[in-house]
């Protein structure tokens, strides 16, 4: 068969051009749904108070940590669906989404109990405040009966993604989000529930948004003759699959909790900066992220069909997008830095620590945007081994720049900007290095589904 991308190297770059924005435009609309989530939350809880606002950070960071953990459930799932799609087995490929989401619902619900008995121990050893304290503990306890449902949400989601069908889930959380403004703003100043009903407008929308999605896999399955009954053997072999995956998650979230440990230290001030540029930094990401979603999806399924001239070219388009979609976030996050402070909280000194955090990660823009692209090309091929080794050691080559800021006495603002200068800027350089030389190379391509 004659390769298009020697023939028509012109059309058949528009035509990877065209297949990788119908996957990532409605990813990113659906990826970014879920920050908005978080920023509403901040910003309602920042007219509540600094202290309830510091709360909402370290109760947040704990419960999406759990929920980035987990994050294998959507991109194994993607990986290993898409993979069966593009070898025409689209039984199998929807069975093995189904496992994935019986997954979810297990590890959501084991993760609820173990949040509800060790939530305050695990908050306590942040070391924050008396008042931050119970602030966060009020918010992780009600949070943590949305798990089961955000857990969901992701293996529903990698399913259909991996059928090439992106639009179902923006749909669902473009619904979601929207609902959850009205929500948190009754619960919160209307009932003066304060951040409890943050929280529980929050898991209202994300129950709401699992049953959604559960419903349509459930109805694809029955389409396909697909039992929806839960094949133990199967599920747990998708979690054993998941291990690798699970490790490099975990290196990333090891970062981003030393951060917080390292902000928490440095007082309620900066702790409530570096919640809202974490918000802001996850919505930017996620933004990046969309094409990495696309990345997944594509890979996965030529490499399952057999097809590495698409792969490749799938590739190179990918970090060609990636690298200018972070120019174009840089440029708007630098808008965002004289902005968003005065509308996120009226503490002059949380918006100061905030805009100093918004520098560091305008330049770490481009350089996120190469990573999250060959981050995802990785995890549609199934390199997860390699993503978890690699993991390890960028977690390793960032933690002494924290460290150092943690025992140093720089003023706040410089202290924050110290934080964010080596868990996010350093961290990127080395995750860029990484994962640059790894594609280079042709080990990671294993063919067929």
């Amino acid at each position: 068969m004659a390769d298009p991308f020697q023939q028509n190297p012109g059309e058949a770059r528009r035509r990877v051009d065209r297949d990788i924005l119908r996957l990532a435009v409605p990813s990113l609309g659906a990826l970014v749904a879920q920050p908005l989530f978080v920023m509403v939350d901040s910003a309602f809880v920042a007219r509540v108070g600094t202290v309830s606002l510091a709360g909402l950070g370290l109760a947040s960071v704990v419960v999406t940590t759990v929920v980035a953990l987990s994050v294998f459930l959507a991109y194994s799932t993607t990986a290993a669906v898409s993979r069966a799609f593009g070898a025409g087995r689209r039984a199998e490929a929807i069975a093995r989404g189904i496992d994935a989401c019986w997954l979810a619902l297990a590890i959501g619900a084991l993760s609820c109990l173990l949040l509800l008995a060790a939530g305050d121990p695990l908050l306590a050893l942040f070391g924050p405040t008396d008042g931050v304290l119970a602030e966060a503990g009020t918010y992780l306890h009600i949070s943590a009966f949305g798990l089961p449902a955000m857990l969901a949400v992701q293996a529903a989601t990698g399913l259909v993604r991996g059928l090439q069908k992106a639009t179902i889930p923006l749909v669902v959380a473009g619904i979601g989000a929207t609902v959850n403004v009205p929500l948190n703003w009754m619960l919160i100043f209307g009932l003066d529930l304060g951040i409890a009903g943050s929280a529980i407008g929050t898991i209202i929308a994300e129950w709401g948004m699992a049953i959604a999605l559960l419903t349509v896999v459930a109805r694809g399955a029955r389409r396909n003759g697909v039992s929806l009954r839960p094949q133990l053997k199967q599920v747990a072999s998708a979690g054993r699959d998941s291990v690798p995956m699970f490790v490099r998650t975990l290196t990333l979230r090891v970062v981003l909790l030393v951060s917080t440990f390292v902000a928490t230290d440095l007082g309620a001030v900066q702790l409530a900066a570096h919640q809202l540029a974490l918000t802001l930094f996850n919505l930017f990401a996620l933004a990046l992220d969309a094409l990495a979603i696309a990345g997944q999806a594509l890979v996965g399924r030529y490499l399952g069909a057999s097809d590495t001239a698409t792969v490749r070219a799938v590739t190179s388009r990918l970090v060609s997008w990636g690298v200018g979609g972070g120019l174009v976030t840089a440029v708007l996050l630098l808008v965002v830095s004289y902005t968003a402070p005065a509308l996120f909280t009226p503490d002059v000194a949380v918006q100061e620590n905030l805009r100093a955090a918004l520098w560091v990660l305008i330049i770490a823009q481009p350089i996120a945007g190469y990573v999250f692209v060959l981050d995802g090309v990785l995890m549609g091929a199934g390199d997860a081994p390699y993503l978890a080794r690699v993991g390890v050691l960028t977690m390793i080559a960032t933690l002494p720049g924290a460290a150092w800021v943690a025992w140093t006495d720089l003023p706040g603002m410089w202290a924050l900007t110290g934080v964010w200068i080596s868990c996010t800027l350093v961290f990127m350089i080395a995750r860029a290095v990484s994962l640059g030389v790894r594609v280079r190379g042709d080990a990671w391509m294993r063919l067929g589904a």
